[in-house]
């Protein structure tokens, strides 16, 4: 494959874009679903941006709540013997991974699943990086906020995302969650702010948005009592990027 730069004008810097091979698989980007327009727009962003970095490989939209087109429905609507890669716009292992995508592609051996975007290194590049535009110092405590999952795996997720945060950091990094998982944020920033007391220090507490985009989720970190919260990871290419490299992982694994 050849690759060559060319400016994006989607995210205002220069990308490193790559043709796709023909016939290559199709790229399912499978995002939760929200019935909020920002957060709808910024998913259909990173979908755009998927497009712009492979030129010629076919991207089509899913998802496995709220929103249409369902996962199930665009599996099956592929042409019989279509080879595709689910990619999960999701940011932990949980039951939308465990469950929904498996059992949309059950009945298509030739549809399998990438892994979901986090634990990354770059998002946590990318999280300490909107810590500091908020104003963050060493003296303030951070709490991760994810969304959360019933199955300890999204838990498991969570808290190395954390772990990576913490290592570029030199602040108390904590997690917490917004459903299904304990704690929840508005008792995770409680616990952090009785923890820089307990230290003798006076620094705030950040909540750190885990979160692709606004949404019900993001909402409610404004509500938990923090001091400051910054914005969700959206927008940012690195989303993109993520996502070509766990699509192009399923393609070196079958090859």
């Amino acid at each position: 494959m050849d690759g060559f730069f060319l400016p994006a004008t989607l995210s205002r810097c220069w990308l490193n874009v790559t043709l796709a091979p023909m016939n290559s698989p199709v790229l399912i980007a499978c995002a939760h679903g929200t019935r909020n327009a920002e957060g709808q727009a910024a998913i259909r962003h990173v979908m755009a941006e998927i497009e712009a970095l492979r030129p010629g490989l076919q991207v089509l939209e899913a998802y496995v709540d709220v929103q249409e087109p369902e996962l199930s429905g665009v599996v099956e609507g592929l042409p019989e013997g279509t080879a595709a890669v689910v990619v999960p716009l999701l940011l932990s292992t949980g039951f939308h991974i465990k469950v929904d995508v498996p059992k949309a592609i059950k009945s298509r051996p030739e549809v399998v699943a990438a892994r979901p975007l986090g634990p990354d290194p770059r998002l946590a590049e990318l999280l300490a990086a909107q810590l500091r535009a908020a104003g963050l110092t060493e003296h303030d405590g951070v709490l991760l906020a994810a969304a959360g999952s019933s199955l300890p795996d999204g838990s498991v997720d969570s808290e190395e995302q954390a772990r990576q945060l913490a290592e570029l950091l030199p602040n108390k990094v904590r997690v917490a969650y917004g459903a299904s998982a304990k704690p929840t944020v508005p008792d995770g920033v409680a616990s952090l702010r009785a923890e820089l007391a307990e230290d003798g220090g006076t620094g705030r507490v950040f909540v750190s948005s885990y979160l692709l985009a606004t949404g019900y989720f993001h909402d409610q970190l404004a509500k938990a009592g923090a001091d400051i919260v910054t914005a969700p990871l959206l927008p940012s290419p690195v989303l993109a990027e993520i996502a070509l490299e766990r699509y192009d992982a399923v393609l070196a694994r079958a090859s």
